[in-house]
């Protein structure tokens, strides 16, 4: 496992960084239909289906079962996945239901109205808690449809390690000024005058002990601030640039009935949608974890080039 100072993510690891691209891009996934994993019962997974999914989310951060549990509304189809793969801390934020695991559905009480999430208003690219403190951060991401829109709510789906490769290439000071600690700010969430959650500062992407990246990110263009810096102006805007130009990198599809979604939270969008008879209903969890059997993994031969072989 590479340290934090031998990740292929630091900047000023270019051998490292070399190899863990090239193996990064081979046999990237090519479509969504290549991270569909057709699974029986989500509540207990085969070895072989279990296996698959890690496969894809080691490869590409994120994979799509598909179940036969139809619009069962149990939230242990959800958790039970989810502990498969190592994820238990679950992050209970304010308007998850009891069991933290929330009910994305529209919701025009007090205590969701206003937020996007609980609308059928459409959402633009971001990363899961990028307004938590930076010892609360997301890591794991689950989605399982029970009840899809009658029209719309589609996701696009990125991997923000696939971003973090096309913004290297272009410059490795881009990079550099993205991880700066205080590179993008989430002013404090008031409401009716009392403060609900204080101004949140820290990196869009960052190197964790383990070596892994993790990105921390909101394509909103109000109630944020960025860091004073022209190299950072410059990044942010490539970034910008590389969400909103389609790519062989960009997944699209909606999850029906008895689909999830698992993932490293990747970046990720909803659109706008309709509801029928039956109104939509999406369960998310959302941890504190990452994803086992997911690491960053060097090459030996990069290894002796950092000095570690």
């Amino acid at each position: 496992m590479p340290s934090q100072a031998l990740s292929p993510f630091n900047p000023d690891n270019s051998d490292s960084y070399a190899a863990w691209r090239d193996a990064k891009l081979r046999h990237y996934p090519s479509s969504l239909e290549a991270l569909i994993v057709e699974i029986g019962d989500p509540r207990n997974l085969t070895q072989a289906e279990h296996d698959r999914i890690q496969q894809l989310c080691r490869k590409s951060n994120m994979a799509i079962w598909a179940g036969l549990s139809g619009h069962d509304a149990d939230k242990q189809i959800i958790r039970q996945l989810g502990s498969r793969f190592g994820l238990q801390r679950l992050d209970h934020n304010m308007c998850a239901d009891n069991d933290a695991i929330t009910s994305l559905t529209v919701q025009s009480d007090a205590l969701h109205r206003g937020y996007i999430p609980y609308s059928d208003r459409p959402i633009a690219w971001h990363t899961d808690g990028y307004y938590n403190d930076l010892q609360h951060q997301i890591h794991g991401l689950l989605l399982h449809c029970v009840n899809p829109a009658a029209t719309g709510g589609e996701n696009d789906l990125l991997d923000h390690e696939i971003v973090f490769i096309r913004i290297m290439d272009e410059n490795p000071d881009y990079i550099r000024a993205l991880m700066h600690p205080q590179a993008m700010t989430i002013p404090a969430n008031v409401v009716d005058g009392e403060e609900i959650r204080p101004a949140r500062s820290g990196p869009v992407f960052a190197i964790y002990p383990d070596g892994h990246l993790h990105m921390r990110y909101t394509d909103r263009s109000r109630s944020i601030a960025w860091r004073e810096d022209a190299c950072l102006s410059e990044a942010v805007s490539f970034l910008k640039s590389i969400l909103h130009t389609p790519s062989e990198w960009h997944f699209r599809g909606k999850l029906m009935a008895g689909q999830g979604l698992i993932c490293n939270n990747v970046l990720h969008t909803r659109s706008g949608f309709e509801d029928g008879e039956t109104p939509r209903l999406i369960y998310r969890a959302r941890y504190f974890d990452r994803l086992h059997g997911c690491e960053p993994r060097l090459s030996n031969s990069a290894q002796r080039n950092a000095g570690t072989g």
